[in-house]
């Protein structure tokens, strides 16, 4: 997947719709193929093959989210910790287009919750500052 996107924008505009396909139908998905998919997706976005702008798609709240989204979401940024590190993550993730809506203290608290209960409590300063 990446190298494909690497040679050609069409794939990434294909990916990008893949990406936002798979994320809203996660919930369809056996345990080990919502894995692999985030997984791969994961890598494509920190290979830069995929713009992190498809990433605007997550609204990490208790109403926009199942529990199979909430895992997809998990391994994703999980696997991006990883590969990245959390400092380089939590950079990454500052960039505006990217910043998460901070509209109701309900699910900013919901998604600092989650971020913590998951490993990635590192990622959540910002969150917690806003509260």
């Amino acid at each position: 997947g990446q190298r494909f996107c690497q040679l050609n924008q069409d794939y990434v505009e294909q990916y990008v719709k893949l990406f936002q396909e798979h994320y809203t139908t996660c919930h369809r998905l056996e345990t080990n193929k919502l894995r692999n998919v985030a997984k791969f997706f994961a890598h494509l976005c920190y290979t830069d093959a995929l713009p992190w702008t498809c990433l605007s798609i997550i609204h990490l709240n208790e109403e926009e989210t199942t529990s199979s989204s909430r895992i997809f979401i998990k391994i994703l940024f999980q696997e991006l910790a990883e590969y990245m590190g959390l400092v380089k993550l939590n950079e990454r993730l500052r960039d505006p287009f990217l910043a998460p809506v901070r509209d109701n203290p309900r699910n900013t608290r919901f998604a600092v919750n989650f971020l913590t209960s998951v490993g990635l409590g590192g990622l959540t300063d910002d969150l917690r500052e806003h509260l």
